[in-house]
């Protein structure tokens, strides 16, 4: 059921968003909406701040301040129950539709991470599996994981072409 769950934005009123996701979490764990209603996230940023005095401090600061993000099925009890949660004001979408995000969205946002499990280290030959210039082979030149990115230098008409591709883009040849 988990699988018919997608992430949804609420908007809260200014300043409720950890009150809002803590109602949520007290709500779901009272009423047994665990399969129902997966995570609640505010997303933050780290930000360094200089104070009156010239100090450095390092503060978490709010993305997306009135908004907490909720992965949830969307039912009209689960729609009602965080819908009349105080603090907040409705979801995004239209009128009485949430709308929610899209895969793109969610990535972009960082509140899911797709983990890539990289079988290949630099040196490895590989096979391109997607992509323009899927099927053909080369030598993997670096690997990047924290950008999802490799470079594998591919030979093309007789050329040596380094090309960058996405992690899951490549597999080790056997």
């Amino acid at each position: 059921m988990a699988d018919n769950a997608r992430w949804y934005v609420l908007h809260t009123y200014s300043g409720y968003e950890n009150a809002v996701k803590t109602a949520i979490e007290k709500l779901v764990t009272n009423r047994g909406l665990e399969e129902m209603i997966l995570k609640i996230e505010i997303p933050l940023e780290s930000v360094t701040e200089v104070t009156e005095a010239g100090d450095m401090k390092d503060v978490e600061r709010k993305v997306f301040p009135g908004y907490v993000l909720i992965k949830m099925i969307l039912t009209d009890d689960t729609w009602h129950l965080v819908r009349n949660i105080r603090g907040v004001t409705g979801f995004v979408g239209s009128e009485n539709k949430a709308i929610p995000l899209s895969e793109e969205e969610v990535l972009a946002l960082g509140v899911e991470k797709h983990e890539i499990v990289v079988l290949y280290h630099v040196g490895d030959n590989v096979k391109i599996i997607d992509g323009p210039l899927a099927s053909f082979t080369g030598v993997v030149e670096d690997i990047e994981p924290e950008k999802d990115k490799v470079r594998v230098v591919v030979s093309m008409f007789g050329r040596e072409t380094p090309v960058e591709l996405e992690l899951d883009q490549v597999e080790v040849l056997h």
